[in-house]
C-alpha cells in the first residue's frame, strides 16, 4: 500500500471523524463523534501533536491513526493510554502492528526519560466482540487487564426509580461557583479506582465542565450543611449520538461520592433525580460506562436503577521495557 504518515493536526479533525465513523460501522462500538468532537480532542493542551500522534494517509484519505497520552501523577505504574484505529478495508496488512510498535517505542522513550526505574504499561481498548483486535493484542504481547460495560436506560416513566437525598445532604443544581469544589470531590471519590490520577484544573476544564458536550442543566450535586460537595453527577450530550441513533441521548459522564458519604444512597438519589429531569427535558435515552470491577459496586447499582448492559469493552495492557 502506498501510504504516507505524519503527525496529526487540528486541521485533520474532519478526516478523523470520518475515519472513526467507518470504524464504528464495522466494530459496532456505539461511539459516535462529529468534527466538533474530534477537533476538541486534537486541541487538548496536553496532547503533544508533533511527537505523540501519527496519521496514515492513502492519497488524501486518512486511513489509520494513533495517539499516545502521557501519564501524570504516577504512583506505581506509568500507564500510557492510547487511541488508534485502522480503516476496516485495510486491516490485516500490518498497519495496526506498525502503529502499536510506534506507540510502544514512544512510550518507552518517555518512561525512560521521566519515570526511570518505574514499571510501565501501554494500554489499548476496544469492544469485547472485536476478534481482530483481540488477535492483534495477543500477537503483540498484550493481555486483557480490565473490562467495561456501556449501559443504557430508556427513560420510560414506568422505569424511572425514585430516591430521596440522604439525611443531612441537600440536592442542588451544578453551578459554576461550585466547579472547583466539584473537582475536589471528584478526586476524592475516584482516589481508590483503577488508574486514577489527580485531575488537575487543565484536564477538568478540557474534559469535564469546560467540554462543549457538558450539560450543566442535567448535572447535580449533593451538598452538606456547610455547602461542601459530598457527591456529584455530571452529564454530557454528544450530538453525533442522537443523530446516529435517532434518539435524543445524554451520557452520565461522571458520578462520584466522597468515601465519607458512601453507603447512604447518595448516588441513587442523584441518578433518580437526573433520569427524571432528563425525561422532563425531552431526552429519550441515558447512557454510561462502568468498570466491571468497580470497587464501589456501581454495576449493581445501575442494574437496580433500570440500566441494561449494551456492549462490553476490554482494556489490554502490555509491559514496557
Amino acid at each position: 500500500m502506498n501510504a504516507t504518515s505524519k503527525p496529526l493536526g487540528t486541521s485533520d479533525a474532519r478526516d478523523l471523524a470520518a475515519l472513526r465513523a467507518e470504524v464504528e460501522r464495522a466494530d459496532k462500538s456505539g461511539l459516535h463523534e462529529d468534527a466538533t468532537d474530534t477537533l476538541h480532542e486534537l486541541a487538548d493542551p496536553k496532547l503533544d501533536l508533533a511527537h505523540n500522534t501519527i496519521g496514515v494517509r492513502q492519497g488524501s484519505r486518512l486511513v489509520a491513526y494513533a495517539m499516545l497520552y502521557e501519564p501524570e501523577g504516577v504512583q506505581d505504574v506509568a500507564r500510557f493510554g492510547t487511541a488508534a484505529a485502522v480503516h476496516p478495508g485495510l486491516r490485516r496488512r500490518g498497519i495496526g502492528t506498525s502503529l502499536i510498535d510506534w506507540m510502544r517505542r514512544r512510550a518507552d522513550a518517555i518512561r525512560a526519560e521521566r519515570y526511570p526505574g518505574m514499571p510501565g504499561e501501554l494500554l489499548i481498548d476496544g469492544t469485547s466482540t472485536n476478534a481482530g483486535l483481540a488477535a492483534l493484542a495477543e500477537r503483540t504481547g498484550f493481555e486483557p487487564c480490565r473490562h467495561w460495560f456501556t449501559m443504557a436506560h430508556d427513560l420510560h416513566p414506568d422505569r424511572l426509580p425514585a430516591a430521596d437525598a440522604p439525611a443531612g445532604l441537600r440536592l442542588a443544581p451544578f453551578a459554576p461557583a461550585l466547579d472547583e469544589a466539584t473537582r475536589s470531590a471528584h478526586n476524592d471519590a475516584f482516589r481508590d479506582h483503577w488508574n486514577h490520577t489527580e485531575t488537575d484544573t487543565t484536564d477538568w476544564h478540557t474534559w469535564y465542565t469546560g467540554h462543549h458536550a457538558f450539560r450543566p442543566a442535567l448535572s447535580a450535586l449533593l451538598l452538606t450543611a456547610d455547602d461542601r460537595v459530598a457527591a456529584y453527577l455530571l452529564s454530557d450530550e454528544y450530538v453525533a449520538d442522537s443523530v446516529a441513533t435517532g434518539l435524543r441521548t445524554f451520557t452520565i459522564g461522571r458520578l462520584g461520592t466522597r468515601p465519607a458519604h458512601r453507603g447512604r444512597g447518595a448516588a441513587r438519589a442523584l441518578l433518580a433525580h437526573t433520569l427524571a429531569e432528563a425525561g422532563r427535558q425531552g431526552y429519550e435515552k441515558a447512557e454510561l460506562v462502568v468498570d466491571a470491577a468497580n470497587p464501589t459496586g456501581a454495576l449493581r447499582l445501575y442494574e437496580r436503577m433500570g440500566f441494561a448492559t449494551q456492549r462490553g469493552f476490554v482494556t489490554y495492557a502490555r509491559p514496557l521495557g
